[in-house]
């Protein structure tokens, strides 16, 4: 296993971690963004109502992109077991 194997394999693998991930952040930063303009503009102090919405936000984002999410990840498996034949002798 040389150097450049090694370093290709795990960019690739913080790769797939950010773009599969980057669905939800998205949603959840903007959500959470939004609840806290809200919550200063009406003067609602609740932390809690803040924290349902976006967690409300986050689980319906998971069952909308987490189809396409799987499939990513599971493409870099299947990528990383097809170069296996390289690695092991």
């Amino acid at each position: 296993m040389t150097d450049d194997l090694i370093l290709s394999v795990s960019r690739r693998a913080l790769e797939v971690t950010l773009i599969a991930s980057l669905p939800i952040l998205i949603v959840a930063t903007v959500v959470g963004v939004i609840t806290a303009m809200l919550q200063a503009v009406t003067s609602i102090r609740d932390m809690t109502a803040g924290m349902v919405i976006k967690m409300a936000a986050v689980g319906i984002s998971a069952l909308i992109f987490g189809g396409w999410m799987l499939q990513q990840i599971v493409a870099f498996t299947v990528e990383i077991f097809n170069q296996m034949h390289s690695v092991v002798p």
